[in-house]
Formats: structure tokens, sequence, C-alpha cells
């Protein structure tokens, strides 16, 4: 695989990065951007009432998703919704429990995906966000959409909830291999057609997020990690063939590189555990990287983070890079640190 990029990219950073260029200063986005770290969010949010109630808010979701570029200038921006909208569009109920996070229903641990009734409409909201956002972007940041893994989708509509362990999906998927198959074919075809529908709507890049990838048997990773986000890349490229794709398995640890060469994906993202050294080494040459900075070292600042984004540069120096955290942003991260880090990142960059 080839990544030449065209020279028009270098209009958009980040973009290029995805195509293969490698910029003196690597572009920065940071996953979580658009969250509770931020004042103007928090109010927005207490306006509403509600996270799910934000989400389908498209003009307040399209505001959340701009805010965090007037206040840093970031070089992408990340569309603000939710992993399980694919789920619920899938024919589960879905809430948010306060202090306790989401709720599915029915449990699929205990009912059939024949119970299911989708519904796609449900992502319509999310479409006009991308369109809202799209027109009031500055034109040199890239946009990007996303959706969870299926795996990680997998374990929260067996569970109905967040699991620690994910015992309920692992279970499932080894004494009921062919009814877990089933649901995650369900949730690749779902997801092709969500990630489809952002991108005619105005994202220029898709993430794939597999927040619990590290929880699987490298056995099991292949099965429903890399084959399923497997054909969600072949059935993107076959509609969207320009656009690239970002995979983020989290936790995969040694895995990364078959994940890497297994999927297809344009770009991998590497989590806080990752030595950068080893993953440049191990990954495919020239294939685009993102991360992968702790976000407690943003949280602690000065120069724990300083020492990190060296190490992180100097891992990376040899192939498209784009600076990220290896997670979210949390939401005790002090504004002031997230400055610091942008100006050191491209400051360091330019006396590279």
């Amino acid at each position: 695989m080839r990544f030449d990029a065209p020279a028009v990219t270098a209009e958009k950073p980040l973009l290029g990065v995805l195509k293969g260029e490698r910029p003196t200063v690597p572009p920065i986005w940071l996953m979580r951007q658009a969250g509770r770290y931020l004042p103007e969010y928090r109010e927005l949010r207490a306006q509403k009432g509600g996270f799910l109630e934000l989400v389908y808010d498209s003009g307040a979701a399209a505001e959340v998703t701009l805010q965090p570029l007037r206040r840093f200038g970031f070089d992408g921006a990340i569309l603000f919704s939710d992993i399980l909208i694919v789920p619920y569009a899938m024919g589960q109920d879905l809430w948010f429990e306060a202090g306790e996070g989401p709720r599915l229903a029915p449990i699929l641990a205990e009912a059939d995906l024949s119970a299911l009734t989708p519904d796609f409409g449900r992502f319509d909201a999310v479409y006009e966000t991308v369109r809202r956002v799209k027109a009031a972007l500055d034109p040199s940041v890239t946009f990007l959409g996303f959706a969870g893994s299926p795996w990680t989708i997998a374990t929260y509509m067996v569970a109905g909830q967040g699991s620690k362990d994910q015992g309920p999906a692992r279970r499932m998927a080894y004494q009921e291999p062919d009814r877990f198959a089933a649901l995650i074919d369900a949730i690749v075809d779902a997801t092709i057609v969500y990630l489809s529908g952002q991108i005619e709507a105005g994202v220029e890049a898709v993430q794939l997020f597999d927040s619990w990838a590290g929880s699987l048997s490298p056995l099991q990773f292949e099965r429903w990690v890399i084959a399923p986000n497997r054909a969600i890349v072949k059935g993107l490229k076959a509609r969207h063939p320009d656009i690239p794709i970002i995979g983020f398995p989290k936790g995969a640890g040694a895995k990364l590189p078959d994940y890497a060469r297994g999927t297809g994906v344009d770009a991998v993202g590497v989590d806080e555990t990752v030595d950068p050294h080893w993953a440049n080494a191990a990954l495919p040459a020239g294939l685009p990287v993102q991360g992968n900075l702790d976000p407690l070292a943003l949280i602690a600042g000065g120069k724990a983070v300083e020492q990190a984004v060296d190490n992180i540069r100097a891992g990376f120096s040899d192939r498209p890079h784009i600076f990220n955290l290896g997670h979210g942003i949390l939401p005790d991260t002090p504004i002031d640190h997230v400055d610091a880090l942008l100006s050191y990142v491209r400051q360091e960059g330019d006396r590279n």
C-alpha cells in the first residue's frame, strides 16, 4: 500500500498526513476535545438537560463540535455524538443514567437480535449536525466523523451497559459464536450506513473507536476486531475510495501491527501504553500514526508533558504523524495545559 498525497492537502495539514504527508509541525487534535473540561460545554449541556438531548439537537451538537476549535485552533474537528447511536438506530432503547452512564434495552444477553426493529432515521440528526459544522468550519481544518467498532458496540448491546471486563460479550462470543457473529455482522452493516451518511454530509475522514479491543485473546481479536473492521473498511472504500479511515484499537498492544495489516485502515491510533519507538519499528512502513500522549500527563502539565512530547515526536519522526492523546481528554484537565501543549508541539515542531 502506498501513502502518497496530492499537494492540495497542504491547505489541510491533518488530511495531508492521513494521505502520507510529513509536515515539519504535526497537526494536532485531541480525542474528546469537545467535552466536560470546557466551561462553555458544561453551560450548554446544563441548558439542554441531558447528554442524548444535546446529541439530538443538531444546532447544539454543532456548537459543541466547534467550541474547542474557537478556543484552541486545533487542526481537526471531531463530530460531537456518541458511539451508541448505532445500537439505538439498530432498535435498542438508549438512555443515560445520571452518574452511571448509558443504558440499552433489551439486553441482548437475554433477547434475540430479531427482537429489534431498526430505524436508521435515528442517524438523521447526526447528519444534520455534520452539515451545520461543515458550513461553519475553517477550510484549513479537517472534519472527522466516527463510529464505534463492532466489538466495542457489541459489548454494550449484550450487557445493556458498560462492563468492567466485557464479560457478557466475551462469554457469548465463546459459547454462542454463531449468534454473536450475527450481531457483529449486523453492527458492521449499520456502521457502514452510518459512516457513509456522515461522509455524504461532509466529513473528510472517519475514525473507528475500539475502546475495549484490549480485552480479547489473540484468536478472538482476529475474529471480533480485525475481521469486522476489515469489512467496514472494505464497505466504505467501495462507496468512498478517497476517504481516509483511522483505526483506534485501544489496548491492542503487540497485536497492533496485525490490526494495521489486517484491517486495511489508512492510519492507526496508538494508545498511551504503547512505546512510540516500538510502534514505529513494528508498524508498516509509511503508515500514518496518531497519538499517543497520556491524558494524565496532560493533567500534570509542565515537564511531564514536554518530556512525553519529545519522546513521541522522536519515535514517530520518520513517518506521517498526527499528534493526539492516547485516549480521551479527561474532565479535570486544566485548560491552560491544553494551550501549553499546543504551543509546545508547534514550537518543538518548528525547531525540528
